[in-house]
């Protein structure tokens, strides 16, 4: 009898647990003004994620939870889809629009803007943001020496050379279909003497140390202005725009009305440049990406004065 008692007893705290709308562990954190922020493992994206929580502790009463080292921007959807973070701290069009869309790329940065924001709304209800400003984008990129040497300044300018040219390239993009190997020598029409598949963190040193002629390296990269290497122009515009956003469920703005504008004031506030400047502070100083991003809201005095 007393065996019942207590399973009666248990049934309807879980019955009251549930009619109450508690949150449970592991679910969204909207319920208890807990906003969990999810970044990969790069050093941009954990540097934005912290400047994103910051930014919320700054203007909100929320509470921010960090979620690190998602492998990648399928992983970071994966999540907000099922609720395990509400923020996507860093996400690309370029990327998007291939991975998440299923859609073909898109050249023209602006229209790839606006169909990942129609998109996300409509397929996901989540809501895509204005980009902070910066691309993280692909690009080909030599030595100054070399560049000065040949007058190398767009990739076209290759080409006469190309056959006694080493290419270090991330072994992925090798295999990439769409903006792969596969579809670059198909836009620029010619192949590269030698290619040599390597971790994307490698090739800068392997420009600079001459074991590279020429290597695909990432736009935002701090280490292309700390080893003076050159960008070329990709004047065949065959690599799609990166232009990098926050993703927010739809789910959370409702509940954190405020979040919308405060992360609307981190829209254009953040060049190529600069980014690259604080990629650099993490994978060059070796600053932690958590006193990065609070150094650069000092400085900019967290945007008060931006709506």
């Amino acid at each position: 009898m007393l065996k019942k008692r207590h399973l009666l007893i248990a049934i309807t705290m879980a019955l009251a647990i549930v009619m109450s709308g508690c949150s449970l562990p592991g679910l969204s954190g909207a319920a208890d003004n807990t906003i969990k922020v999810g970044t990969m493992g790069t050093s941009e994206s954990q540097i934005m994620g912290n400047i994103v929580r910051l930014m919320i502790e700054h203007y909100s009463d929320a509470k921010v939870e960090m979620v690190n080292n998602l492998g990648s921007s399928i992983v970071q959807h994966q999540a907000m889809m099922n609720g395990d973070i509400d923020i996507s701290a860093t996400r690309y069009t370029g990327t998007d629009l291939a991975g998440a869309l299923a859609m073909d790329p898109v050249k023209d940065p602006e229209e790839a803007l606006k169909i990942v924001k129609r998109e996300f709304q409509k397929q996901f209800d989540q809501t895509w943001f204005d980009s902070y400003g910066f691309a993280n984008s692909y690009a080909f990129t030599v030595t100054r020496e070399l560049a000065e040497k040949e007058n190398l300044n767009k990739v076209s300018d290759l080409e006469p050379l190309v056959s006694d040219l080493k290419l270090g390239v991330d072994n992925a993009w090798l295999k990439r279909k769409g903006d792969g190997y596969e579809g670059f020598v198909k836009e620029y029409g010619f192949e590269f003497g030698k290619t040599f598949p390597m971790q994307i963190g490698l090739v800068y040193q392997a420009a600079a140390n001459g074991k590279m002629d020429v290597v695909l390296a990432y736009t935002t990269d701090g280490r292309i202005a700390a080893y003076d290497l050159k960008v070329l122009e990709d004047d065949q515009h065959f690599f799609p725009p990166y232009d990098t956003s926050a993703v927010t469920r739809n789910e959370v703005l409702k509940a954190h009305p405020e979040l919308k504008d405060i992360l609307q004031k981190l829209a254009g506030t953040i060049s190529t440049e600069k980014m690259q400047e604080l990629n650099y502070e993490a994978d060059g100083e070796m600053k932690e990406p958590s006193i990065i991003a609070k150094q650069f809201l000092e400085e900019h005095d967290y945007f008060e004065d931006k709506k």
